[in-house]
């Protein structure tokens, strides 16, 4: 089987290609940078060289790569979480355009199956409750969220709705090596810094998964049911929750009212702390054989 990853380099890309390719799949990655192609071949995959935002060079790479599946992992974010605002219009736009293209691509080259990154936090469910494969991505959400949101539900229905064995993998929050969530990583340096504060209550429920429990989940699902799964953790947790826990080795963040904080940080900011919904994993664990490990900073675990 031959597999087509965009966004090979990014934070479940290249561990993605890694195990793909110890496995013994055939697999293309493609990237734009040279550090990028470095570390492609590294991993024993196939060099594309491609722009997301050049619709011809997707076509071409796709033709010339002749994948059996394509998998989307395409993110444009900042390495530190405090500017994730701010970048969030371009990875919106690479999702609208690069996103559409490839899907387009995918589709014109007669692939079989296309896999697409999505959201496992932003979904809509009832209060106290978390939310299925059925639940929907809250386009209500505010400012750039929103934005967000409605263009990664136009990817996730194209796709369910394509001539493709289409896939959709919503991820919970990534932690683990490569990512904000570890201890030597952006969040553990923003909360010694006495940067990362619980606003108004910390409500939100928030959905993690570990990096390697994401990537084994995405290989389970090459050959799984077409559909949507919830890549997320056993046991959602409540920001004012994970978020001393995460943080015991330092003074717990003091508590900021909503008001202060929509002074300080903008309504988006709010949001992730009051309006979040955890999500269940329970079909991925049926159909994918996932088996999370617990959040390593889980307040029963340490």
């Amino acid at each position: 089987m031959k597999i087509f990853i965009a966004g090979a380099t990014g934070a479940i890309g290249l561990p993605l290609v890694r195990a793909l390719c110890t496995l013994g799949y055939q697999v293309a990655g493609m990237t734009r940078s040279g550090g990028g192609t470095a570390r492609l071949r590294e991993v024993g995959a196939e060099v594309v060289g491609a722009d997301a935002f050049d619709r011809e060079a997707v076509q071409t790479a796709i033709e010339v790569a002749a994948p059996d599946v394509v998998i989307d992992q395409l993110t444009w974010l900042p390495a530190n979480p405090a500017d994730i605002i701010k970048s969030l219009p371009n990875n919106t736009r690479l999702h609208r355009e690069g996103g559409r293209d490839l899907r387009e691509a995918a589709q014109r080259a007669g692939v079989g199956r296309f896999m697409l990154q999505s959201h496992g936090f932003y979904l809509d469910a009832p209060d106290g409750q978390l939310a299925d494969e059925t639940a929907k991505l809250r386009y209500d959400a505010p400012g750039v969220i929103g934005e967000s949101t409605r263009v990664t539900g136009e990817g996730e229905n194209e796709v369910l709705a394509s001539a493709m064995d289409g896939v959709v993998l919503r991820y919970g929050f990534f932690y683990g090596p490569g990512t904000w969530y570890r201890p030597d990583g952006a969040v553990a340096d923003q909360v010694r810094e006495g940067q990362a504060s619980i606003i108004g209550d910390g409500n939100a429920v928030w959905s993690f998964v570990h990096i390697d429990d994401a990537v084994a989940a995405t290989v389970a699902a090459l050959k799984a049911e077409p559909g949507v799964y919830n890549v997320v953790d056993d046991d959602p947790l409540p920001v004012a929750e994970w978020l001393p826990a995460f943080a015991q080795w330092v003074d717990a963040p003091p508590r900021v009212t909503i008001e202060e904080a929509l002074k300080s940080a903008g309504e988006e900011a709010v949001y992730y702390h009051t309006r979040l919904t955890g999500a269940s994993n329970h079909r991925a664990k049926a159909q994918l054989g996932f088996a999370p490990r617990a959040l390593l900073w889980h307040p029963r675990a340490i």
